[in-house]
């Protein structure tokens, strides 16, 4: 692409959300952090909900997607020409699994609900559900039309939320995306890679984990938010989406990755502990219904992506 035409892309992506509201949901949260920053720079008047007892800067609402008069007082006061939601309980091994399906289900519907009442329609609604509902699939490259088999109640728990905002697909333009595995700088150690990037950070010299076997698919978090952004401007109504590389690496190669990055080897000590029952051993994405609406994915190589953690 010549310096002239990338200026103008530029230039395009900047009048993308022109006069226009987003409402993020979670964007406190890692994604909505992100998500926030990408609709920002596309010209988007960036509006979004944070949790109870965080600090709610500008154009922030503490809510509790919960209580439904709240979420309905949020979305009248916006009136969203596009919503994102990512607020979410996002930890698998989240130990209140009520609490889970409480808020991935109920609260999406209360969002949903509101967003339906309101006299100004959002012109896209994307909802953000998880590969974690294909389970252990058992095909190479894993697309929107393999059956769901969720293995832990995260993944039915996001099953459920999208089987839910179906009822609503009549009453509002609802784009829902399976992200795969993804990281980046600020998530949450509770994570595997921000784990591992942290031990080589410090200079460890050991780490425990689990099944060194496990392969994921994992994406930069700067890439997904784009990603999001672009599937705002499609406004494909109707549609599911995954959200991926197309590439796995198990977590032996990520230790390899890090120490190459970092200079030095790590001892690795496999913890029983660690080892979830019904462990998900392999997620790949395929991509080519995302490419299709967008256009071209360009994934960020995870080296790249992993460098960018344990250099931030």
């Amino acid at each position: 692409m010549t310096g002239m035409a990338t200026e103008e892309a530029v230039r395009s992506v900047a009048r993308e959300g022109e006069g226009k509201r987003a409402l993020v949901t979670g964007l406190h949260g890692f994604t909505g952090r992100y998500v926030a920053r990408e609709l920002a720079a596309a010209g988007y008047h960036v509006y979004g909900t944070v949790t109870p007892g965080s600090d709610a800067g500008p154009d922030m609402f503490t809510v509790d997607l919960l209580d439904r008069a709240a979420v309905a007082g949020v979305v009248g006061q916006v009136c969203p020409d596009v919503v994102v939601h990512l607020a979410a309980i996002a930890f698998v091994a989240h130990d209140d699994a009520e609490r889970m399906y409480r808020v991935n289900v109920a609260g999406t519907r209360n969002l949903l609900e509101a967003l339906a009442a309101n006299a100004h329609k959002p012109a896209c609604v994307l909802l953000a559900s998880s590969a974690n509902i294909y389970g252990n699939a058992d095909v190479a490259l894993i697309d929107e039309n393999v059956a769901p088999n969720p293995a832990n109640d995260y993944a039915v728990s996001k099953l459920a939320m999208e089987h839910m905002a179906r009822l609503w697909m009549d009453k509002l333009p609802i784009t829902i995306v399976r992200p795969f595995n993804y990281t980046g700088v600020g998530q949450s150690e509770n994570f595997l890679l921000p784990k591992i990037v942290s031990h080589f950070r410090r200079g460890a010299r050991r780490i425990e984990l689990g099944n060194l076997a496990v392969a994921r698919d994992f994406s930069d978090v700067r890439v997904v938010a784009q990603t999001y952004r672009r599937l705002l401007a499609a406004a494909p109504a109707g549609e599911v989406f995954n959200v991926c590389s197309g590439q796995s690496h198990s977590l032996e190669s990520v230790i390899g990755m890090m120490g190459e990055i970092a200079g030095y080897g790590i001892e690795v000590h496999v913890n029983p502990a660690f080892v979830r029952a019904n462990e998900v051993l392999t997620l790949t994405g395929d991509n080519a219904r995302l490419a299709a609406r967008i256009g071209a994915i360009q994934p960020t190589p995870l080296a790249k992506t992993l460098r960018w953690m344990y250099e931030a």
